[in-house]
C-alpha cells in the first residue's frame, strides 16, 4: 500500500509506504528532483538492511531515519512502515526550531540511528499510523497541514527517543544538544571543502576544545571523526555508485593532492580507494 499527497503547487510531496513487496532507494541513479528523507519503522521481525553497500541487522519494532543522499535496501520490504518527505512539503532545516532534528537524527554525529521502541512507544506510533491514513484519504482542504501536523509529531517524537538512547539522558543540556547538532549540520554542508574543527568552532563562535569538550561529554565520536566519517561515506559512495576516478573523487571531496587522499582514506578503512575499485568492479 502507498498512499502519497502532492500540495497545490506540484512540488511538495509525503508518501506513506505499507506492505510494499519492492522499496528501496538508489541515491546515485535518481533523478535529481528526488530528495526524500525516509522514516522507517521495521514492524516485522529482525532484518537485514543495507545502507550504502553495508549490511545492518534492523531490529524488530525500531524505527531508522534515513537521509536523502544514502542508498538502501531491505531484507524484507514488506514489514517495514516508512514515511517519505521531501524538502518542499517539509523543510527540516527551515523549521527546525519545530523539531530539533536536524544535525541529529538527521545528517547527524551517526549515519545508522537506530532507535528502539518500547510497548507504550509502538501504541502511539500505531494511534499516529491510523491518523495518518485518515487524513491522506480526507478530502478536506486542510489536508496539506494536518498531514504536515502529523509529520512533526512523528520526527518530534523520535528525536525526543533518539536523544534519551543516544546521548544517555532526557536532561541533555539543550545548549550542548544544538551545538553538537548544529556542527554536524554544518560538516554536511561544508565537508566536501573544509576538513578542520577549527572551521566549523569559528562558524559556531567556540573553540576548537570547547566543541570538544561537548561531544566527549555524552562518550560520542570527538568532531574530527564526524567530519573524517562524513568525507569517507561520501567517497564509499562515489566508488560504488559513480565512474569517477580516484583523482575526481579526491578533487570532489577537497583533497587537492590525490596521495594524500589515498593515505587519509586507508587509515581510516584499511583499504587504498584503488582497492575498493577493485572490489566494486569484481561485485559488478
Amino acid at each position: 500500500m502507498r498512499l502519497s499527497f502532492t500540495n497545490k503547487n506540484g512540488n511538495g510531496q509525503l508518501h506513506l509506504l505499507k506492505e510494499e513487496e519492492v522499496f528501496c532507494q538508489n541515491y546515485y541513479d535518481q533523478d535529481p528532483g528526488f530528495t526524500f528523507h525516509t522514516i522507517a519503522w521495521n514492524q516485522g521481525k529482525s532484518q537485514i538492511i543495507r545502507i550504502d553497500e553495508v549490511n545492518y541487522t534492523f531490529e524488530a519494532n525500531t524505527i531508522l531515519p534515513l537521509m536523502l543522499n544514502q542508498s538502501f535496501s531491505f531484507e524484507r520490504p514488506q514489514d517495514i512502515i516508512a514515511w517519505q518527505f521531501n524538502r518542499e512539503f517539509y523543510c527540516i532545516i527551515n523549521h527546525d526550531t519545530e523539531v530539533s532534528c536536524v544535525g541529529f537524527i538527521f545528517f547527524g554525529p551517526s549515519p545508522t540511528m537506530f532507535v528502539k521502541l518500547d510497548a507504550g512507544d509502538i501504541e502511539i506510533l500505531n494511534q499516529l499510523l491510523v491518523v495518518f491514513t485518515q487524513e491522506f484519504i480526507s478530502e478536506e482542504d486542510i489536508k496539506s497541514e494536518m498531514l504536515r501536523m502529523l509529520l512533526v509529531q512523528l520526527i518530534i517524537k523520535i528525536t525526543r527517543l533518539a536523544k534519551k538512547q543516544y546521548l544517555g539522558s532526557e536532561e541533555v543540556s539543550q545548549d550542548k544538544f544544538n551545538l553538537i547538532r548544529k556542527f554536524c549540520l554544518l560538516v554536511e554542508i561544508h565537508f566536501r571543502k573544509e576538513h578542520q574543527v577549527q572551521f566549523y568552532a569559528g562558524l559556531l563562535n567556540k573553540s576548537p576544545k570547547t566543541i570538544s569538550n561537548y561531544f566527549s561529554l555524552y562518550g560520542k565520536k570527538s568532531p574530527l571523526q564526524v567530519i573524517s566519517e562524513r568525507i569517507i561515506a561520501e567517497a564509499k559512495r562515489l566508488f560504488y555508485y559513480s565512474d569517477k576516478s580516484v583523482k575526481e573523487v579526491a578533487e570532489e571531496l577537497g583533497f587537492e593532492d590525490v596521495a594524500h587522499f589515498s593515505k587519509f582514506f586507508k587509515n581510516a578503512t584499511s583499504q587504498t580507494p584503488s582497492e575498493l575499485r577493485k572490489v566494486v568492479q569484481i561485485i559488478d
